[in-house]
């Protein structure tokens, strides 16, 4: 495999950039629409240039997101066409029976659905408008924005953080009652049980 960090010099339609999870977290969508809403012309086009979304080359030199999915969702919904991105690896030569194999031996791929079931590849979306919708993945983002747990650069943490609470927080209060929820979020990352996540920063004897 190549590896490298470069920018695509040509910018790269949102339409264009394939997915390598199933779902976001849509309540952190909404507030990078907010987000972009708020800003002026040549502030996005300032802030999209300080936050190049990561890719991988693919076969046909197709662009696959590895990080900044609920971007990507957020610049699609408010109609902006074109991003640029940053190559962190170039897989383009790998044969397409093989490609998401060894994007799962990277930890480049995370094909769980909503329900936290492992899925087959082809199940993936082929568009960012495609992510589909997880509660729990709003819960985890909110929380470690609310500093219940670090920021770490394990692939997809958020989602461990999420298939976590998803069997001890009830998903009809998370979609209810959110404050509610986030606080027995924290509460239950701040608890032993959850040392074994990245990011965890509860109490230690």
């Amino acid at each position: 495999m190549a590896v490298v960090r470069e920018p695509l010099r040509k910018p790269v339609r949102v339409t264009e950039l394939r997915p390598t999870q199933m779902t976001v977290g849509m309540r952190e969508v909404k507030e990078k629409r907010k987000d972009l809403r708020g800003r002026g012309g040549k502030d996005v086009r300032r802030f999209l240039g300080a936050h190049m979304i990561p890719v991988v080359l693919g076969p046909d030199k197709r662009c696959y997101l590895v990080d900044h999915h609920h971007l990507a969702l957020a610049l699609h919904d408010e109609g902006l066409r074109d991003v640029l991105v940053t190559v962190i690896g170039d897989l383009s030569m790998v044969r397409r029976s093989e490609f998401w194999t060894v994007m799962d031996h990277h930890g480049w791929v995370y094909p769980y659905d909503v329900q936290g079931r492992r899925r087959d590849f082809n199940r993936l979306p082929k568009t960012v408008s495609r992510l589909k919708d997880d509660p729990y993945r709003s819960v985890a983002g909110a929380l470690r924005r609310a500093g219940g747990f670090a920021k770490n650069t394990t692939p997809f943490s958020e989602f461990l953080w999420a298939d976590f609470f998803r069997g001890r927080i009830k998903s009809a209060v998370v979609r209810r009652d959110f404050d509610r929820a986030m606080k027995k979020a924290m509460k239950l990352a701040k608890s032993k049980d959850a040392r074994y996540l990245p990011g965890w920063c509860g109490p230690t004897d």
